[in-house]
């Protein structure tokens, strides 16, 4: 394939591209990896050099394309979910069907000739990619298509459809909409749903969506229908285990909670999602610390006020932010791979779900804000920068900032508490 995308201007137009940097969501994810207004953008990439839209990048295309072109009547949620599972939000992908040998190609996987069909026979005409079979890889024309594939079969032969139709039919076809064959897609479809993150911004604030954080277990079993345990080994490297057991406040949590080596539950809150309690996150941080940043002069109370701030300790991140730390892929594999923090091997966006990885890759992104254009900062520059991107500080804002991040970082340094007039984030 001759196709070789690097920057969202070389496959979005202009009027595409003002309306991404208008979505704050977007925006703010855009500043805070170093991109400018003014500049190319430069897509995302997976280890294997495959472009790909985060999470927030692609809820926002699917947003901007249902309001524009269709009335906001087609989910975003369906085309980010639909989008999950055909393509992992790759923009290069490309299947080919066994039976038919044709080609299904981009985010929503579309077949050219469907696109075609929605130009020629129904009108379709907002993207008209003239038999140029390249353009449905560039994304807003590619979920454009699909959206009018989903608006078509949402009222199939004249008669409104179910969600399940609707999925069902866009995997397998009309025909296939009730066959075994298609119950399978319908299934991952529904647990994507209910994983991708909300569009709540972090700035709503602990007290509006935190859980209580009591360290206590759902009751419900691992097989029934409201959710599984997830384990603490499942997330973490046998070494880092045996770390945590030695740490002597999280030994003691846990045999109080009655854990088992080897089979150690996280605590959830009422949506079943897992975290952290305070001591395990002061646990991770402090065996983080001690063990790659013992002469960076970070605190582990600072990783974990952070923490707290972006992620309310949630093990799989909170809204757009993925992992305790919120440091996204694309950050986490710079720092791995141009800046030579290999501690942990990088595989996947799943690695930043796992506590230690994620409380590494964020110490590390810290290390380096502190340092940042080769000199010292401040420790007012490193909270706020850590938060909005070093690119996109505003001093008028660092009041409150500092003030939520004193009252949590107290929660976990005892010196604060004896002079917190005076604490310090470095």
């Amino acid at each position: 394939m001759g196709i070789s995308l690097r920057y969202w201007d070389d496959c979005a137009s202009p009027q595409d591209l003002e309306a991404m940097w208008e979505v704050p969501e977007v925006r703010s994810e855009w500043l805070g990896a170093g991109e400018e207004k003014e500049h190319k953008v430069h897509l995302s990439r997976d280890p294997d050099g495959q472009p790909y839209l985060t999470q927030t990048e692609m809820r926002a295309v699917a947003e901007i394309v249902s309001s524009r072109h269709f009335h906001s009547q087609i989910d975003p949620v369906m085309i980010c979910a639909v989008a999950e599972l055909e393509s992992d939000r790759q923009l290069l992908v490309t299947h080919c069907d066994h039976k038919s040998k044709e080609r299904t190609l981009g985010l929503m996987q579309l077949q050219p000739k469907t696109a075609e069909w929605l130009v020629r026979e129904l009108g379709y005409r907002s993207y008209v990619t003239g038999g140029n079979t390249d353009l449905l890889f560039h994304p807003f024309v590619n979920v454009y298509f699909g959206a009018a594939y989903i608006e078509w079969l949402s009222n199939f032969q004249d008669q409104k459809k179910s969600e399940e139709f609707i999925v069902r039919a866009y995997k397998g076809g009309t025909k296939k909409a009730t066959h075994k064959s298609t119950l399978p897609y319908w299934k991952r479809y529904l647990s994507v749903k209910e994983s991708l993150p909300c569009r709540k911004s972090v700035d709503d604030g602990p007290d509006r969506i935190a859980p209580v954080l009591a360290h206590t277990l759902v009751t419900t079993s691992e097989n029934s229908g409201g959710g599984q345990y997830t384990f603490w080994d499942s997330r973490t490297s046998p070494e880092d285990m045996e770390e945590m057991w030695n740490h002597h406040v999280v030994q003691k949590e846990w045999h109080k909670s009655k854990q088992k080596r080897g089979k150690v539950h996280f605590a959830h809150d009422e949506k079943k999602r897992p975290y952290l309690s305070r001591v395990e996150l002061k646990g991770v941080a402090d065996i983080i610390v001690f063990k790659y940043f013992s002469t960076k002069g970070i605190k582990p109370a600072l990783l974990c006020a952070l923490s707290e701030m972006v992620s309310f300790r949630f093990v799989n991140g909170f809204g757009e932010r993925p992992g305790l730390m919120g440091i996204d892929y694309s950050t986490a594999f710079w720092l791995y791979l141009e800046l030579g923090y290999r501690a942990y091997t990088l595989e996947s966006v799943d690695d930043l779900n796992k506590p230690f990885m994620s409380m590494y890759f964020g110490a590390a992104y810290v290390a380096w804000l502190s340092k940042y254009e080769g000199r010292e900062r401040s420790s007012e520059f490193v909270l706020r920068a850590y938060m909005v991107g070093p690119k996109n500080v505003n001093n008028e804002e660092n009041g409150k900032l500092r003030l939520q991040y004193e009252e949590i970082y107290s929660k976990y340094d005892d010196d604060s508490k004896k002079n917190h007039d005076n604490c310090a984030i470095m």
